[in-house]
């Protein structure tokens, strides 16, 4: 999985459609080995993050858990702490 997607499951609020549209571009990017792509396959990248984020929202919207919500900041904070062990000098 690309680092930069990040999970959208369970959080409180839920993931909003920027962050799945994000996802989804990251996706394309990995996928098609091109970060911004050239004016002919515009068109089709485009196509691409528009169908990833639909299959991505739709999948979001149909999970069903019994797990509480997580929190936004904690995870984050999480996330910070495990970069710090990671990259201490």
């Amino acid at each position: 999985m690309c680092r930069n997607i990040r999970t959208l499951h369970n959080f409180e609020p839920p993931a909003s459609e920027d962050e799945v549209r994000a996802a989804a571009v990251q996706y394309v990017r990995k996928i098609s080995g091109s970060t911004k792509p050239s004016q002919a396959n515009a068109e089709a990248f485009e196509r691409a993050v528009d169908a990833v984020a639909d299959a991505s929202r739709t999948l979001l919207d149909s999970l069903v858990t019994t797990a509480p919500p997580k929190d936004r900041e904690a995870e984050a904070a999480k996330a910070r702490a495990r970069s710090a062990a990671r990259y201490a000098a």
